[in-house]
């Protein structure tokens, strides 16, 4: 009887530093933080943004442009899932989609951030989506050619005019 109460203290013993060593290893903030990539290069998108965040929106880029992901990123080779290299600043694109969100980050922090917010990127009343609409080029000429010579833009409407300045 004596043995077996013995064994079962041993296991016990055993199990429970097990479970102690695994507790250790765990880490809520190292899980956090393995769901958080290193991204290389980014310039205005926040430092801290996660994976999932950042793919949420290149998705938006691609459906407010109508474009793909080639359109701004270098990708060489045969394999679509391998051979990018986005942190790669050569296509003008890359760098015209950059102004444009400083743009849509400067107006939201302008004129729609009531509560001034210490995070201007996340309000987002102006989106790439409000002009481009699908469209890659939103003048007249771009809507032309994307939508086909069929239809003629006869008079485009004028752009808005300027925000007066207050003096």
């Amino acid at each position: 009887m004596f043995t077996t109460n013995k064994n079962k203290a041993v296991v016990l013993v055993c199990l429970t530093a097990f479970i102690a060593l695994g507790l250790t290893a765990f880490t809520p903030g190292a899980e956090k933080k393995s769901k958080q990539a290193e991204f290389k290069n980014l310039q205005v998108l926040p430092k801290d943004i996660t994976k999932e965040q950042l793919d949420k929106i290149m998705r938006g880029f691609n459906g407010a442009l109508g474009v793909k992901c080639i359109n701004c990123h270098v990708h060489e080779g045969d394999d679509f899932k391998q051979g990018w290299d986005y942190a790669a600043d050569t296509k003008d694109d890359k760098k015209i989609a950059r102004e444009m969100l400083k743009m849509t980050i400067s107006i939201n922090s302008t004129y729609f951030n009531f509560e001034n917010s210490e995070r201007p990127d996340t309000i987002r009343v102006v989106s790439c989506n409000t002009c481009h609409r699908g469209i890659q080029h939103p003048d007249a000429k771009g809507i032309q050619e994307q939508m086909g010579s069929m239809q003629k833009i006869q008079n485009p409407a004028p752009p808005p005019p300027a925000p007066a300045n207050k003096q």
